[in-house]
């Protein structure tokens, strides 16, 4: 009872979750075997792991983007068969339309959901207006830089509030000081309101800067989750900041040293991969 008890306060609950795709020469890749992951409502979760393994299809399979071959998918303690309306996802590259404006598309996707237009336009400018955009309504995305982008990007996926936010890379092709900017941002606008977020990075230090807690993947194929760490930082977080103190550099320093192994065989397997193309 205390185990299903768990279960229906978690947002997303993978148990025993396998993900195998079917290959050319007729075989099988198991890109994650057997991977069990919760968050809570209101959590914070980073996935860090080596390139490949794994990380955004266990973001893809609680979207709903992918079904398991093997064990189950909870979201709020309800099976998932299909998309997960509960979720909002954030890409690493840029969705949005380069034919409309920052405001048009942020009101898309309530414009879509049946909402009037004249009301959807009015919440999108809200929006851009709490991501720092508001004088930004009328641009195009070619007009905006690419921290700007990601802040319309950020809007256009909160304005259909989503209780939970799948979050891929997506500050990665930002410069560092842009990155800080954005996840103080996003720390910001997750403590104003507390929704399940699922954040895959590479980055080890935006993780425990940013979490409630770390994953940590092993180098695929067959990936794992090898760790599973509590962040014990207060908040509220200043990312800047957070990263100077003696506690997150200790934990930096214990969870490394699993990582640092993962990533060296997933250096070494993509080596090995290109040299046999």
């Amino acid at each position: 009872m205390q185990a299903a008890s768990q279960q229906l306060g978690n947002a997303v609950s993978l148990d025993a979750v396998t993900v195998a795709f079917s290959v050319a020469d007729g075989g099988v890749y198991t890109a994650v075997e057997r991977a069990d992951l919760s968050v809570a409502a209101g959590e914070f979760v980073a996935i860090v792991g080596p390139t490949g393994c794994g990380k955004s299809t266990l973001l893809n399979v609680a979207a709903g983007l992918l079904r398991p071959a093997e064990g189950s998918v909870r979201i709020f303690g309800e099976p998932l068969r299909r998309l997960n309306p509960q979720a909002g996802y954030l890409f690493q590259a840029d969705a949005l339309f380069p034919w409309k404006t920052a405001l048009e598309n942020v009101a898309i996707g309530p414009e879509t959901a049946g909402v009037a237009s004249a009301e959807a336009r009015k919440n999108a400018l809200a929006w851009l207006t709490r991501v720092g955009l508001g004088n930004f309504a009328g641009r195009y995305p070619h007009m905006l830089s690419g921290g700007q982008r990601k802040r319309v990007g950020l809007a256009q996926v909160l304005i259909r509030d989503p209780k939970i936010l799948l979050m891929d890379e997506p500050f990665g092709p930002l410069d560092a000081q842009t990155r800080q900017i954005m996840g103080n941002l996003l720390l910001e606008l997750w403590t104003a309101d507390r929704k399940a977020v699922l954040f895959v990075t590479h980055d080890l230090e935006e993780a425990i800067a940013l979490a409630d807690r770390v994953v940590i993947m092993s180098a695929g194929p067959n990936a794992k989750i090898i760790g599973d760490w509590r962040v014990p930082l207060a908040r509220p977080r200043d990312i800047s900041e957070i990263r100077l103190e003696k506690e997150f550099h200790d934990l930096h320093r214990e969870i490394w040293s699993v990582l640092k192994d993962e990533v060296l065989k997933g250096y070494a397997q993509s080596t090995l991969a290109g040299a046999a193309s």
